[in-house]
């Protein structure tokens, strides 16, 4: 049990707070807005789930290849600066999805969404360890999930955009398959035409949030936002901070368990779509809305984690849910019913304290090298490439077609991740209890 009553934000500090975490509803549109898509281009394209799986794949590729670039920016030109590169690339990648829809070019989707996440990891890499400076180094971890809270939020307006104003309106999305493949033989012009007005209403969203992330620039110019005072770093080198971080074991295992958690989240919120769609024959729109809906559970949750981490240990919590995660997992591996997809949506509610949790608990221990540390870290949301591609690959390939539904089956990854994460909360409270001793 913990008692801290600590402040969460330091004097003077609250408005670059604000300012900072508004951002976090921002990449949070981006991500969920992204998410279904994955069926959209499988549907509308008439492509494989391994090929509009690397929709996924681009979009989060993109953190890993740009987080230390990023880092090594920040480090050198400041956090402000370093916020303000991200949202032009940001607002770069979403106009980039225009042409990508007039051109029908899948392809070109993959690098505009490429590009745009350049941005996002250059807004991860500078927001989150700016959060952790804005106060005691006690209520660190605390004072992430606060911030956090605020990117479902967007995540929120990015499913109901997706649903309300995208799937709902798309021609060929719910047409069925053998009707789509009659269309493209008997008039190949006519099918091509309402792909090109799905795409286009793909990337409507896209401009709107470009336009929205200018203004945001525009914001950030204006104002002030106080740099941390660490200069300490500066003496060291990057491949020396890289070299110190490879040492340190809790920051080096909660890099291996943040790439973990963000496949299995990435995939759960992917994948819950097929589930409706392909389990329980449910519509693609009726499956976003249930998707909606564990996005708001994610949302409740975390500010009830925020009460709990009043009264536990964090790495306790971590834990808990994660174990709790696994198994709802299994249960919707098992549940070919309503049951099953309760289970799923469940599990958002154990995944809410999770990626601020590992975050706080991996830099706590890593002094003065904390902008190379987040970009580890940033770097580790590329698991969100690999978890869902491979996810992909298990549906196509239905290995147990006797036994288990291949989406259903397919969830077995999720599972092990989130042991991996309950594994990385047990060896941080271990090496606390050895500290204490």
């Amino acid at each position: 049990m913990l008692k801290n009553h600590q402040t969460l934000i330091g004097a003077g500090q609250i408005l670059p707070f604000i300012l900072v975490t508004s951002l976090f509803a921002l990449w949070g549109f981006a991500n969920d807005l992204t998410n279904p898509l994955v069926k959209v281009f499988k549907e509308v394209l008439q492509i494989s789930n391994t090929q509009s799986s690397l929709i996924q794949v681009s979009f989060y590729l993109g953190y890993f290849t740009m987080a230390l670039p990023a880092a090594v920016y920040v480090r050198r030109y400041g956090y402000k600066p370093g916020i303000a590169l991200g949202l032009l690339l940001y607002s770069f990648g979403a106009f980039l999805t225009y042409p990508a829809a007039a051109t029908m070019n899948f392809w070109f989707f993959v690098v505009a969404l490429y590009v745009l996440t350049f941005g996002l990891a250059f807004l991860e890499t500078s927001a989150n360890p700016y959060i952790l400076s804005l106060g005691p180094a006690d209520t660190a971890t605390r004072r992430l999930n606060l911030a956090q809270a605020f990117n479902p939020m967007g995540s929120l307006l990015g499913m109901f955009v997706a649903a309300s104003f995208v799937m709902s309106q798309l021609t060929l999305l719910e047409k069925p398959a053998a009707e789509k493949a009659k269309m493209m033989i008997a008039d190949p012009a006519l099918f091509q035409q309402l792909q090109v007005a799905d795409l286009a209403l793909v990337s409507f969203p896209y401009l709107a949030v470009g336009a929205i992330t200018m203004l945001m620039f525009l914001v950030f110019v204006a104002s002030r936002l106080p740099e941390p005072a660490d200069k300490s770093a500066d003496l060291i080198s990057v491949a020396d901070s890289i070299k110190r971080l490879a040492c340190n074991e809790q920051y080096r295992e909660g890099v291996l368990a943040q790439a973990f958690y963000v496949g299995a989240q990435i995939s759960c919120w992917t994948y819950i779509i097929h589930y409706g769609v392909d389990v329980l024959g449910l519509s693609g729109v009726q499956s976003q809305h249930y998707n909606i809906v564990a996005m708001v559970l994610f949302l409740t949750a975390r500010f009830g984690c925020l009460w709990l981490m009043k009264i536990h240990d964090p790495a306790y919590l971590l834990y808990f849910f994660s174990s709790l995660g696994a198994a709802l997992i299994i249960g919707a591996m098992m549940f070919d019913s309503m049951l099953g997809l309760c289970c799923l949506i469940g599990v958002s509610g154990c995944m809410s304290l999770m990626f601020p949790t590992i975050y706080g608990l991996s830099l706590s221990t890593v002094g003065t090298q904390t902008q190379i540390a987040s970009a580890g870290m940033v770097m580790a949301i590329a698991g969100g490439a690999l978890m869902p591609f491979l996810q992909a690959v298990l549906i196509d390939m239905n290995p147990v077609p006797d036994l288990l539904h291949a989406v259903q089956f397919s969830f077995v990854l999720p599972a092990v991740c989130f042991a991996v994460v309950a594994w990385y909360a047990l060896r941080c409270t271990y090496r606390k209890k050895l500290k204490l001793a």
